[in-house]
């Protein structure tokens, strides 16, 4: 089980019908993270780390305040990020270079933002205070929510006419 208010893909289903395709990209994103943030099981940090061309900048998230920028290729973040896949760790002790914004998370999971033009445009990050919190079917379930919340940011860039304008 993933969310202790919601199960699975109807977290995907709930982000869906939550975010408006009118709405500017910022409030699109706040609300993402607040709603995974709060339906989410046993996590302690959820949110999105958004690339500028050059390094992840953290975007809206839920949880202690958190490092403002992570290099490209390092940490979990800045890894997941410029190898465009996900990344699952049970143990972020073990994971080399790991970057550790809240010294209680023990687990993490990383998805990458990848646009349907192959820009990347971040990742979407989720910490835990316990190891080995995340599943596959965390993941499954997760990805789900990823192309929900990248149909709406793509209706949201074609409506302002550039995917990077937040307001």
């Amino acid at each position: 089980m993933i969310s202790n208010t919601l199960e699975g893909a109807a977290i995907a289903d709930a982000l869906y019908d939550l975010l408006q395709s009118t709405e500017p990209l910022i409030t699109a994103l706040s609300n993402a993270a607040a709603l995974l943030y709060v339906s989410l099981d046993r996590i302690n940090w959820c949110g999105f780390y958004l690339f500028d061309g050059e390094k992840m900048v953290l975007g809206p998230f839920g949880g202690k305040p958190a490092c403002t920028m992570i290099p490209l290729g390092k940490g979990v973040c800045g890894t997941a990020a410029a190898e465009r896949r996900i990344i699952r760790v049970a143990d972020v002790s073990e994971f080399p270079g790991h970057i550790a914004c809240d010294p209680a998370s023990r687990s993490e999971i990383v998805l990458p933002l990848i646009l349907s033009d192959g820009r990347l445009f971040g990742v979407l990050d989720i910490d835990a205070p316990m190891k080995d919190r995340f599943s596959e079917a965390d993941e499954r379930d997760l990805t789900d929510v990823v192309v929900v919340l990248l149909g709406k940011i793509e209706l949201i860039a074609k409506r302002t006419e550039d995917v990077w304008r937040m307001l």
